[in-house]
């Protein structure tokens, strides 16, 4: 088939939306269906022209305020409207659609074209956080919007799942990520790179908590803060963000790594010993199912995806939104019982098996195939 993947982000940029898509495009690409993506244009048009076979159409784009790295693409419909016209796809997939998004669907929908809107991002909770609480509504307003116009939804986590049909749009459907356990797996840990965090081979054996994400607002990396005094332990930061210079000065014992990928962020992950996530706006959280793929037990707050991927008592701990004592009692107790921590760490590892991209991309495919027959049956009646 032909399949137009409109993206609000794309390489260079990485995250959890890019890295998904990322995957679809492999998928997408050992089928031999023909695939364009529409994406924001990088700094100075940085990018490449073709990714796993798929011709990237940039548009003009300008830097989020506050967050330069993030670009917002310019371009209203009629233009987003002429470039669907000309590859004329089967379906148009929209990757956590926003501003880009908005006008993608609509312009779709005026071509008569199926689309499958995937959920990826609470835009709108992030409001708050970056400081601009008033637009909260009129975030989940344009998010209603572009769903109740899409011929399918897919959601994360039943969270995100029950989020959006309290929202009105009933007929969201249950999408997950997979996660690749040949890249992440307990193999990978280095003892080498362990030693060079907790002060050499030959010094007192430190646990290490780590961290993977964007250090913004919305990860609030800043909680961590009461893990910093834990004896014994080394707190790594993994990731980079516009709050790098900030989370520095307020966590000057933890070690910031910056971005990592490939395969030097699997030998970092499964070199932890427990991993942390505080972030309470996840509609998944792709970084704690790599976790558990690399053998390591979780603690992250108790709202969003971890609520799906977690599993008290047995592959970790979720602990009460901002109720940060738990958080920090919760990783006492694990760092503090290596027996334990070992038969989380097990558990974490058998609950992500079979959750392969090529099931989960298989699964997206048959998404595609109901929109596009459904459209086809409406235009014969």
């Amino acid at each position: 088939m032909r399949i137009a993947i409109v993206a609000e982000s794309f390489l260079p940029q990485m995250n959890g939306v890019v890295h998904s898509v990322l995957r679809v495009l492999e998928h997408l690409q050992e089928r031999g269906d023909e695939v364009l993506v529409i994406a924001p244009a990088g700094e100075m048009g940085t990018g490449p022209e073709y990714v796993s076979g798929a011709l990237v159409h940039r548009l003009p784009s300008m830097p989020m305020v506050g967050y330069a790295k993030v670009r917002v693409a310019f371009g209203a419909v009629p233009k987003v409207r002429r470039i669907l016209k000309r590859f004329a796809p089967d379906v148009v997939h929209l990757a956590s659609p926003f501003e880009l998004g908005w006008r993608a669907v609509r312009a779709a929908h005026s071509l008569g074209i199926p689309t499958v809107a995937i959920y990826q991002t609470e835009v709108p909770s992030y409001a708050a956080r970056y400081g601009v609480p008033f637009l909260e509504n009129w975030a989940w307003e344009r998010v209603e919007k572009i769903h109740l116009l899409a011929d399918r939804t897919l959601a994360p986590s039943t969270f995100a799942l029950n989020q959006l049909r309290g929202r009105g749009i009933f007929d969201a459907e249950l999408w997950r990520r997979g996660v690749d356990t040949q890249r992440f797996n307990p193999a990978k840990r280095d003892g080498a790179w362990r030693a060079s965090m907790t002060g050499g081979a030959g010094g007192r054996r430190k646990k290490i908590i780590g961290y993977v994400g964007r250090l913004a607002a919305e990860k609030q990396v800043e909680d961590l803060r009461v893990l910093a005094d834990l004896p014994d332990t080394q707190l790594v930061i993994v990731g980079d963000g516009p709050l790098r210079p900030a989370l520095e000065a307020q966590l000057p014992r933890a070690h910031f790594t910056g971005f990592q990928g490939g395969e030097d962020l699997a030998r970092i992950v499964a070199s932890f010993d427990l991993f942390v996530h505080p972030g309470e706006f996840e509609t998944f959280c792709q970084t704690i199912q790599e976790a558990m793929a690399s053998g390591v037990p979780v603690v992250a707050t108790g709202r969003g995806g971890p609520l799906d991927l977690v599993e008290n008592s047995k592959t970790g701990w979720l602990y009460t939104p901002g109720h940060l004592d738990e958080l920090r009692s919760y990783v006492q107790d694990l760092i503090g019982d290596d027996a334990k921590r070992a038969a989380f760490a097990e558990a974490a590892l058998r609950s992500v098996q079979g959750r392969t991209w090529s099931t989960i991309c298989d699964q997206l495919v048959r998404h595609y195939d109901d929109v596009i027959t459904a459209r086809a049956s409406l235009a014969v009646r």
